[in-house]
């Protein structure tokens, strides 16, 4: 019997807090856990007290890894480790001498300056280490790394100098530390091997299927009591973001005031972690007269989130720059229909599925909406498609997939099963 592959993976967040990638977290370990391996283990590394969001959702081989100090970040001498590697590395490409000194340098510094979450997951027996977000940490354990965008670089004007530096630092250090790169989409791959020099054998593409298939579904008397109890209006279009400048509330607000001047009120919900430019926002849309039809929910359990779909008339996505998109999966799971950005990585996820429109252009969101809104045969052929769209993702697929990666990275012979799934050309 072959040895069992001891994989751990990073789910050190708090709840509500990491919008997409907590729901990323939370369908890979539903899939995994329905999976019927007996020579891997699945280790979710959680901080002591912000494990109960992730507990229901692990069975089969699936457990948690609970350390008090989880979701401390790196030391600064951790941290300054991976800049000054990544100066020697500049160096060394421009010095061909110094590369067999660097070789040994960054030896004896790994020894020195790994994280104690790399003592913990040693401990536990790890195999693979895989960081599901940018948030990780030095470790001589085979690691899978998944940065799921490079807004930074694309829109920096949402971001300090220091949070820029901060991640370019740690997305570099890290990429060049993993075995393998796991991307959302075909886009992202593109982006990350230009941007940081990766080679594209060195980057995998795992579409995540919507994570709403893994919550229980709501009773029907459940569903009225939260629709009475969260205020939701008889019709509404529903956008689930957190307050984040990318999430472009601002234009999304301009095309419903241009509907209210011409008669036309359109309700809308929204949901996800309100930050400080929560108060930003709910002041334009008091000048806009919006404020009877604007509502933030905050964070959604995850029975709630579900009745906001159901009940919603249509899903509106004015992002100005998404490395998935995962609330379109999830309406389309919902039977919702969609108008979208189309920007980054979006037009290629919806096919024909969806209504897309410039973000950076107030009038085209309004046209959307209003199609969605007035025109109840385009919602049922935007629903029929989205349906057929959402066929193509599968959660018991992905969790084979990333099987099949972390069986990879730890140097495991691929079964054919596994070798096929790592060849096949992702959707997306």
């Amino acid at each position: 019997m072959a040895a069992v592959l001891r994989v751990v993976i990073d789910a050190r967040m708090k709840d509500g807090l990491s919008g997409g990638v907590q729901q990323w977290v939370i369908g890979l370990a539903s899939a995994l856990s329905r999976l019927e391996d007996e020579t891997e283990e699945y280790l979710f590394l959680v901080d002591e007290g912000h494990e109960t969001w992730l507990a229901p959702y692990l069975g089969g081989r699936c457990q948690l890894l609970v350390e008090r100090t989880a979701m401390l970040v790196p030391s600064p001498g951790s941290r300054m480790a991976l800049i000054a590697s990544r100066i020697r590395g500049a160096l060394a490409a421009r010095f061909p001498i110094l590369r067999t000194f660097r070789r040994r340098l960054v030896s004896r510094e790994r020894a020195r300056w790994l994280s104690p979450l790399h003592r913990a997951i040693t401990r536990a027996g790890a195999d693979v280490m895989h960081f599901t977000w940018q948030s990780a940490f030095a470790t001589s354990v085979p690691s899978i790394y998944q940065p799921w965008d490079l807004q930074h670089l694309h829109l920096p004007e949402y971001f300090t100098s220091s949070e820029r530096q901060g991640r370019e630092t740690a997305y570099r250090a890290f990429c060049e530390q993993a075995k393998l790169v796991v991307v959302a989409t075909k886009w992202i791959k593109a982006d990350v091997s230009a941007q940081y020099g990766i080679a594209t054998e060195r980057i995998a593409v795992v579409n995540p299927p919507p994570v709403t298939s893994a919550y229980a579904p709501p009773r029907p008397h459940e569903e009225a009591a939260i629709a009475t109890r969260l205020e939701l209006p008889a019709r509404y279009i529903f956008y689930p973001a957190q307050t984040w400048g990318h999430k472009n509330h601002e234009r999304l607000f301009e095309a419903l005031g241009q509907l209210r001047r011409r008669g036309i009120a359109v309700p809308l919900v929204c949901s996800g972690h309100r930050n400080e430019r929560y108060t930003t926002l709910m002041r334009l849309a008091e000048e806009l007269g919006l404020e009877r039809d604007v509502m933030f929910l905050g964070f959604l359990d995850p029975t709630e989130i579900q009745v906001v779909y159901r009940r919603a008339t249509a899903l509106v996505f004015p992002s100005l720059y998404e490395g998935w998109g995962l609330p379109i999966v999830e309406a389309f799971a919902a039977e919702l229909p969609v108008a979208c950005s189309n920007v980054t990585s979006l037009p290629e996820l919806v096919g024909d599925a969806a209504i897309v429109f410039d973000p950076l252009d107030p009038d085209q969101i309004a046209v959307a909406i209003e199609r969605l809104w007035v025109d109840g045969d385009c919602r049922a052929q935007l629903v029929k498609r989205g349906r057929l769209r959402l066929s193509q993702f599968d959660w018991r697929r992905t969790a084979l997939l990333m099987r099949a990666h972390y069986r990879q990275v730890a140097g495991r012979t691929l079964d054919p099963v596994d070798t096929g799934l790592v060849a096949a050309a992702p959707l997306v």
